[in-house]
């Protein structure tokens, strides 16, 4: 057989793994990421002696494929996973703070949560049973139906009698930190894929895991001696400015010499343009191209007559997380992490050993997602919000030192799941025979996040190894709803 020849345009999960995949199978595979770095918005960087997350990233369980991309890239030791789901959430919207917990049994679902919501003290007894008869709800839904997806969730949840306060302290605890939105915002379709996959599927699959040590020596260093060793060409500052069609396209054959059946026009030839410094630049040749960018960019990249409705890509909209990071000079949490109620405060991690922190102290994180409203407030406002917030939650915290105080900032962190997305959402496919799309903003039927960034290579790369006849090992493709949604 031929050798076949592949470019990846883009380096977060999403390429990094199309471009694993590609080179397993023996294609020669060239990636390219404008950044000076691997991992897309999963990334570390240098404050002094502090190394960084961007934001704190967390997976579940359910994460089959980014569980296997940790595998592929030796780098499973790196993170960790509870043995049980136990969420602390702290109340302090009352006359006094309460502490409550969202944490599994050891029982099949849904009897797992049972004991957990009986007894969850930020709901009411009737808002505890009307929990159970939504979810049972939930459990009934196809999330093959299209249907769903023009739906918000707010109001489904409403007509299901969920109160205000239920969907405030349950559903929105849940439901903002892992679709970046709001109940009433939210698509029911990715809503209730979220539930359903995470909470009523398998007891344990929605225990929490992170990353024990900085991304980026998960996602840039674990991932680039990985594609090394695949004998990936990796070529970093390398912006594409251009992707075109240089010859005839040509049918894919099989080993005997017949136009293979369903080749559509076969195989074309396709030259990436890339700047790869000031006044340079690289043309690459490939019969197969991976875009694995933003939907914005990636509009302005795809060959005409690619997709029947480009702009599509650019009415799916984003949804920006902020991270709000303070360093004190003590131990203020004695929990890996706690989620927030009664206060702007969503959720809180404690990031001191990964993030190198010496000479005692501790270093957290604040992770607040659907964050519009905050997103563009200057550090000092967000230094009067968030510091008495983090001392009412903490009460160490009010005699503490803070030694540090910064934020980071992801305008565009995620695509917004509002009802409809779901039908802009494009499969790995194009019109362009060769030219393949992947990112978490795809259709792969999971919201923004690891796992839909790498689900999407994984489909993009099958699916180019399908039309070019290209023998792969499906072993790393046996992942439950790999196909698009």
């Amino acid at each position: 057989m031929a050798e076949h020849t592949a470019v990846v345009v883009g380096g977060g999960l999403a390429g990094t793994t199309a471009a694993l995949a590609l080179a397993d199978a023996g294609l020669r595979v060239t990636l390219l990421e404008a950044r000076p770095r691997l991992g897309g918005l999963a990334f570390s960087f240098q404050r002094g002696d502090l190394t960084v997350d961007n934001g704190q990233h967390v997976f579940l369980r359910c994460c089959d494929a980014y569980r296997r991309f940790l595998d592929r890239i030796d780098a499973t030791e790196l993170v960790t996973v509870q043995n049980r789901l136990d969420v602390p959430v702290l109340d302090v919207g009352g006359a006094r703070p309460r502490l409550g917990r969202l944490r599994r049994a050891g029982l099949p679902v849904p009897l797992h949560l049972a004991a957990s919501l009986a007894t969850y003290p930020h709901l009411s007894l009737a808002e505890r049973a009307s929990v159970g008869r939504a979810a049972l709800a939930l459990r009934g839904l196809d999330l093959a139906d299209p249907a769903l997806d023009a739906v918000d969730f707010g109001s489904w949840l409403s007509r299901r009698g969920q109160s205000p306060r239920t969907i405030e302290a349950l559903w929105d605890l849940v439901g903002v930190a892992t679709l970046n939105a709001t109940a009433a915002n939210s698509s029911l379709g990715l809503a209730a894929m979220v539930f359903k996959t995470g909470l009523l599927s398998d007891p344990g699959a929605a225990d929490i895991g992170w990353a024990a040590r900085p991304l980026g020596e998960l996602h840039d260093d674990r991932a680039r001696t990985a594609l090394d060793k695949a004998g990936v060409r990796t070529l970093l500052r390398a912006r594409v400015t251009s992707i075109t069609r240089t010859d005839a396209a040509e049918p894919v054959r099989s080993d005997a010499g017949a136009a293979a059946p369903d080749a559509g026009e076969g195989r074309a030839v396709w030259e990436v343009e890339a700047e790869t410094g000031p006044g340079r630049g690289e043309r690459i040749t490939a019969d197969v191209v991976v875009l694995a960018v933003p939907q914005h960019e990636a509009h302005g990249l795809l060959p005409a007559g690619a997709l029947e409705d480009p702009g599509a890509l650019l009415r799916i909209g984003t949804a920006p997380i902020l991270n709000v990071h303070v360093v004190y000079d003590r131990e203020v949490l004695r929990q890996p992490f706690f989620a927030a109620l009664g206060s702007p405060v969503q959720w809180v991690f404690d990031r001191t050993e990964p993030s190198g922190l010496t000479g005692g102290g501790q270093y957290l994180a604040l992770s607040q997602s659907a964050a519009e409203e905050e997103i563009d407030l200057p550090v000092a406002e967000l230094r009067k919000r968030y510091l008495p917030e983090l001392e009412r939650l903490l009460p160490a915290a009010r005699d503490a030192v803070v030694r540090d105080f910064f934020v980071t900032r992801e305008r565009t962190a995620t695509f917004a799941p509002a009802p409809g997305v779901g039908a802009l959402r494009p499969g790995p496919r194009t019109r362009a025979p060769g030219v393949w799309l992947a990112g978490a903003w795809t259709a792969t039927g999971w919201p923004a996040t690891m796992e839909s960034a790498v689900r999407s290579g994984l489909q993009a790369s099958r699916a180019a190894l399908t039309a070019l006849r290209h023998p792969f090992d499906p072993r790393p493709f046996e992942i439950e709803g790999l196909e698009p949604a």
